[in-house]
């Protein structure tokens, strides 16, 4: 497999992704404001999980360009992000459905933990597949500093959930703020195919 297909079908993937969430959202059944105010907390939802899997895909596309060439594990890897990407439209309709509740914002904060876990795996095999290129293990090294303090903010925002869901919704902004511009080392160190 190419890394260009591997890239093709990650795209895919979390396109569709997207394309479900945004199903998810029921139009109300009157045309008045008020019906559509009702709808704040599935659109909140919908625009923080919307930026949370733009992010991944960005990152996503930088990342690949990092391989040279497409291994198993990078394959596996990949697909145990997929996955867990995969599950944010489920936790993002239910925690939006539900107003966000302690028990929805905690588990869409594990959730987001482990699609962190799953990208930082997939980084580590990424970095094992690049032996010798010391500007490319640099870089991810970069990364794989950002990805730990990424999911120690998610760790702490499921417990925090059950006292303050405000608190716990604002550690994981403060995540996608962090990631929310892909990294442009990556783009300097490997000319774009």
């Amino acid at each position: 497999m190419t890394k260009t297909r591997l890239e093709a079908f990650s795209d895919g993937v979390i396109a569709i992704i997207i394309t479900i969430m945004v199903i998810e959202i029921k139009a109300p059944h009157s045309a008045t404001w008020e019906a559509l105010k009702e709808l704040w907390p599935s659109l909140l939802s919908y625009v923080v999980s919307f930026t949370m899997l733009g992010i991944y895909w960005g990152n996503h596309h930088h990342l690949i360009h990092t391989i040279k060439e497409v291994r198993g594990g990078i394959m596996w890897a990949n697909l145990h992000l997929l996955f867990w990407l995969s599950l944010i439209p489920f936790a993002t309709h239910w925690m939006g459905e539900n107003h966000f509740e302690t028990n929805t914002v905690a588990i869409y904060a594990a959730l987001l933990d482990v699609c962190g876990i799953a990208y930082y795996i997939l980084l580590m095999i990424i970095k094992k597949c690049n032996p010798g290129n010391d500007v490319m293990l640099q870089v991810l090294q970069k990364q794989s500093k950002k990805g730990m303090t990424s999911c120690i903010l998610y760790t702490a925002a499921i417990p925090l959930a059950f006292f303050n869901t405000l608190i716990s919704g604002i550690l994981i902004i403060l995540v996608g703020i962090m990631w929310l511009i892909p990294d442009r080392n990556i783009e300097r160190a490997i000319p774009e195919s």
